[in-house]
């Protein structure tokens, strides 16, 4: 279940304050994970040692920590998460699922000596197990839209509250400038009453760095990544105050700057966000898939977008297969992304490890939403590998898309792990 607020992980971390490691901590509705992934990306071609927490985890419990851009080994995951339930039933504390998880996360930190932690707060931002973190390096505040407004509100303000929580005395604060004026409203409004540093605007047309522009990066890429350069840079000014931050135009890049370290992002893949992978072991499909776990209204029409220009091309049409956690407003979701003429298939993810609470919609309520949103009838199919096949099928050689969901781009990424796997130990015992 969803628990907010501090005073359980505060105790289940009691022994092990002050941190030993600095933090980097990052709030918002889209993006934040994609920001974590080019800011730990750059601290580590910095050679800085870094470890980053964001949830939820893609295929095993455990990939959601990283150790200088590795999962964390099992074996010292299940260590220091035998360590963290010990204290939690031994202390009577009664910590939720992902305080239990986060605990275990600032742990590994300190067990693996990271210098600098990335921190993606799992929901909202004051109350999140994550904000137990004192002295942030930098709080960085990414897109805020509509998403779970059960708990944060039902207004852009209600929500950006919430994730300004995250904001502490003398810290530096970066916010995606692309954020409606009453989201950036309320977050200065917050980092004037918490005596933070003043806010930095970041991404954008106007406040892009011309040196993350020139990539040539997808639009929503290249504001997380403009949002992340400005976090590192504010980050290693305080870590490293020699290193050059600056991304002037007029100055060439040295191999002391960060821009320096710019091109090799260019090519830097995030697992289950418009990732394109094979299907041969689990399909007759040979052409690649596209994978995002776009799961609410504003990252739906990112990869709307993103599937208009690069794989819309009549008189084909785009298959879908999708899945959705229940409660989400679907109709949101599909209206953006499915076209009069596409072909939908609507599946069910599995249970999500260490997550009981979370529940797959009814296929039923997706070819319902999917008929009402875009006039399009659906084909309900509850076993994944099947509805997989469908799609296949229905797609021929035309583009087939996974969306909706990254708990159900985990389960097709395990199954697709699991029919490798086969495939290898079947070739072994030919070989």
């Amino acid at each position: 279940m969803i628990q907010l607020g501090l005073s359980r992980i505060t105790s289940l971390l009691a022994h092990a304050q002050p941190l030993p490691w600095r933090a980097i901590h990052v709030a918002g509705t889209n993006g934040k994970g994609s920001i974590c992934a080019y800011i730990s990306a750059l601290l580590h071609q910095k050679s800085i040692r870094c470890g980053r927490f964001t949830s939820p985890h893609l295929i095993d419990r455990w990939d959601c920590i990283t150790i200088d851009e590795q999962p964390v080994a099992e074996r010292v995951f299940r260590e220091v998460e035998d360590a963290v339930l010990k204290r939690n039933e031994d202390e009577n504390i009664g910590a939720s699922e992902f305080e239990l998880l986060t605990a275990t996360a600032f742990e590994v930190f300190a067990r693996e000596n990271v210098e600098v932690g990335v921190v993606e707060v799992g929901m909202g931002g004051g109350g999140d197990a994550t904000n137990v973190l004192q002295n942030p390096l930098v709080a960085v505040i990414s897109n805020i839209g509509y998403d779970h407004q059960a708990f944060l509100g039902d207004s852009i303000a209600d929500i950006a509250a919430h994730k300004a929580g995250i904001l502490k005395p003398g810290v530096p604060v970066v916010v995606d400038a692309t954020n409606r004026e009453s989201a950036l409203n309320v977050i200065r409004a917050t980092a004037t009453a918490v005596h933070a540093h003043p806010v930095r605007r970041c991404g954008g047309p106007t406040s892009t760095p011309a040196a993350v522009s020139a990539l040539g990066l997808e639009p929503h890429q290249t504001t997380n990544l403009a949002i992340a350069v400005r976090a590192v840079g504010l980050a290693l000014a305080q870590l490293r105050p020699g290193f050059d931050t600056s991304l002037d135009p007029a100055r060439p890049a040295c191999d002391n700057s960060l821009e320096h370290l710019l091109p090799a992002l260019k090519t830097l893949q995030f697992p289950g966000r418009q990732q394109t992978i094979s299907i041969a072991p689990l399909t007759a499909r040979t052409e690649p898939v596209l994978l995002d776990g776009a799961h609410n209204a504003d990252s739906a029409a990112a990869l709307a977008v993103y599937v208009d220009t690069h794989l819309r091309h009549p008189p084909k049409p785009i298959v879908w297969l999708i899945a959705a956690t229940a409660g989400k407003d679907v109709d949101a979701i599909f209206a953006r992304l499915v076209r009069p003429g596409d072909r939908v298939v609507a599946t069910r993810f599995g249970p999500v490890d260490g997550m009981p609470w979370v529940r797959a919609a009814e296929t039923g309520v997706l070819v319902k939403a999917v008929a009402e949103a875009a006039g399009v009838e659906a084909e309900g199919v509850q076993d994944l590998r099947k509805a997989l096949r469908l799609a296949s099928d229905w797609a021929t050689e035309g583009p087939l898309v996974v969306a909706g969901s990254l708990y159900l781009v985990g389960d097709l990424l395990r199954l697709l792990r699991k029919a490798e796997s086969a495939g290898e130990d079947e070739r072994e015992h030919t070989g």
